[in-house]
């Protein structure tokens, strides 16, 4: 059994950034690749990024990538997700989850998840 709890939503204005972190629970964290997902209001949930177990394999949707960053830190059982140059179209509730062996861009291949942190981006 693995614990997600996201923190570091918050309001921030378009062009800005903000950290997320998600802490997991549980002695087996480096044994997860981890992925961050997000549901707009009205929408589907989408894939944003994924770490694999060891952090070597990085993998970012397209709509992201060159603005967010995915890390962890194994001995600290945290997965991170830097976001820089916001846009309105970011906001969504964004979710830490937990696959395993390999991290994926599928929602339904995620056994555990967080209970999600807002983030809203004004323009």
């Amino acid at each position: 059994q693995v614990r997600l709890v996201e923190s570091g939503g918050g309001l921030v204005q378009a062009g800005g950034s903000l950290r997320l972190s998600c802490a997991a629970s549980g002695r087996t964290f480096s044994s997860y690749a981890m992925a961050w997902f997000r549901q707009a209001p009205g929408k589907e949930r989408e894939f944003v990024a994924a770490k694999s177990r060891s952090g070597d394999s990085t993998y970012y949707a397209d709509s992201v990538k060159g603005r967010f960053s995915i890390s962890r830190d194994n001995a600290k059982n945290t997965v991170f997700l830097q976001m820089n140059n916001l846009k309105p179209e970011d906001t969504a509730v964004y979710y830490c989850a937990a696959t395993r062996p390999w991290p994926t861009g599928r929602e339904y291949e995620y056994e555990y998840w967080g209970q999600g942190t807002q983030v809203t981006v004004s323009s």
